[in-house]
């Protein structure tokens, strides 16, 4: 029979092989991974996409150039270089909307246009 003594030294040093297997097992494992860290990543459109330049600034500055409330005199809106030709095609788009709805109207109120 094993005294007291005896049962604390075991358990000891079953804890302690334990741990040690535990240590070796992540030792070995952290031992792999920089073999595959050392060749590096290969993020082609990521790396683009980190270290994409920031323009925020820049446009800002267009922005913000003369003051902000400015009224009709010098929208925001039309401040950047592309801004007049989307304002303009937006106008056309809209204009062209308007008037195909009043030529839809007419026609349904006065019966023209009918297939027959």
């Amino acid at each position: 029979a094993k005294g007291p003594e005896q049962n604390r030294t075991a358990k000891m040093l079953g804890r302690t092989a334990l741990t040690a297997s535990r240590v070796a097992v992540r030792r070995s494992a952290a031992s792999a991974q920089p073999a595959a860290a050392a060749k590096g990543q290969r993020r082609t459109f990521i790396d683009y996409l980190t270290n994409y330049p920031d323009r925020v600034q820049e446009i800002k500055k267009v922005q913000m150039k003369g003051g902000t409330c400015q009224g009709e005199a010098n929208p925001t809106w039309l401040k950047q270089p592309g801004d007049k030709g989307v304002a303009l095609f937006g106008l056309g788009l809209t204009t062209f909307g308007v008037l195909e709805a009043l030529i839809g109207h007419y026609r349904l109120a006065t019966g023209k246009g009918k297939m027959d």
